[in-house]
């Protein structure tokens, strides 16, 4: 029996959406305020994932000058028309996140042929929530679903969950938004996903991002609803089980793989030994779920709690070549590994070019500044790291 062990992807790599296409599998990545905008990860059986790029990889098409810690590009979705031949990949830009008062929640979309691009420039749908997401009706119609945002309320401002129309041909929402689904007493709706199986509509949402996270369910006979929460209320969580290295446990997204299997993958965050800091950030989880005789998915394994370990039928694909931890900067561009911050480096600032084996990198503003900095970084994928490397040092005013 093969298995597949957690995290699928490690080191700050939020998952917000697992797709397959055909025999392949791909995932599509939070950036926050880093650019490029939206890793692409490539799986040929779910237990081994290959950067293969970004969507956002020009100014042009993503801009997070001025954007705060933790705002920026939020939970991006893959959805793909069968009709017209689309990939399509909604995202949420967060500005004033930090800001007690209103928020500026901006949802766009960018469409594609093919997985590894070009995608199209941003085409903006709307404002006032976030996770936004398209669902492929059966019978070829689209819906436009997002977060809800209500500043009336006193303890959240997650008011559930909206539909809406999307009309393709003209690229534009369409008709009046709709609310289908006030969430339960976890409270917090956001993080969800919808699908069409065995002739139900079945939604997944969870509750905050911290260590009472959750993924919920819940099903309807008919698209808008009423929906009913699973029974358990709870699908899987982390909160009662605080020896588990999976905390944090939420933002569910289900896939079915080529061979019928049901995966539930998830968000988690790994606290340090003995700490409660999770120093990577939040990762990527995957857990075999299953179809009972109620018409509700639960865990293989049962219960609620998160698996590390877990069992995969047939084949779970072939280890990528593993990536080389060393980078002698002989490249003409910088590998897909390494991002900036906020906004591209053109030449000027950022280049392969001016010195062989060397990257050189010429400053901007001041570390404080939530502009422009010139700051090239790689994810750290573990609590233990070693690093070296080799830099030569000049006064800046010898280039200008």
């Amino acid at each position: 029996m093969s298995s597949i062990h957690n995290p699928i992807i490690s080191g700050f790599n939020l998952a917000s959406c697992i797709f397959r296409l055909g025999e392949e599998y791909f995932i599509a990545n939070y950036n926050f305020e880093w650019f490029l905008g939206i890793a692409l990860y490539h799986s040929r059986g779910l237990a081994h994932w290959y950067m293969i790029g970004h969507a956002l990889m020009r100014s042009s098409k993503l801009d997070l000058r001025g954007v705060q810690s933790s705002e920026g590009v939020w939970a991006p979705n893959l959805s793909h028309c069968e009709a017209d031949l689309q990939l399509y990949l909604t995202y949420t830009v967060m500005r004033n996140w930090g800001y007690d008062g209103p928020r500026d929640m901006h949802n766009y979309f960018v469409a594609s042929n093919s997985i590894e691009g070009p995608w199209s420039d941003p085409i903006y749908l709307d404002t006032g929530g976030i996770d936004s997401l398209f669902f492929l009706h059966p019978d070829g119609r689209t819906s436009y679903l997002r977060n809800c945002w209500d500043y009336r309320t006193a303890k959240d401002h997650f008011a559930g969950i909206v539909m809406q129309e999307f009309e393709r041909e003209r690229e534009t929402l369409i008709g009046e938004s709709c609310l289908i689904y006030k969430g339960f007493g976890l409270g917090k709706v956001e993080g969800f996903h919808l699908y069409y199986c065995n002739g139900n509509y079945l939604l997944t949402a969870k509750c905050g991002t911290i260590y009472d996270y959750a993924v919920t369910l819940a099903l309807s006979h008919a698209l808008w609803g009423p929906y009913e929460v699973h029974p358990s209320q709870t699908g899987i969580t982390s909160r009662f089980f605080p020896k588990n290295p999976l905390q944090k446990a939420g933002h569910g997204l289900l896939v079915q793989d080529h061979y019928g299997i049901w995966y539930l993958a998830h968000l988690y965050a790994g606290p340090l030994p003995s700490r409660v800091r999770c120093i990577l950030g939040r990762d990527a989880a995957l857990q075999k779920v299953v179809w009972k005789e109620d018409d509700w998915l639960y865990l293989a394994q049962g219960g609620i709690e998160p698996a590390i370990t877990i069992e995969a039928e047939n084949h779970v694909g072939q280890p990528w070549e593993p990536e080389n931890s060393r980078n002698d900067f002989d490249d003409s561009v910088l590998s897909p590994m390494y991002q900036m911050l906020r906004c591209k480096l053109d030449e000027r600032f950022c280049n392969l070019t001016e010195r062989e084996g060397y990257l050189r990198l010429r400053g901007k503003e001041t570390v404080t500044s939530w502009f422009e900095q010139t700051l090239v970084v790689r994810r750290q994928t573990s609590f233990y790291n070693q690093m070296e490397g080799l830099i030569a040092f000049y006064d800046h005013r010898q280039f200008f």
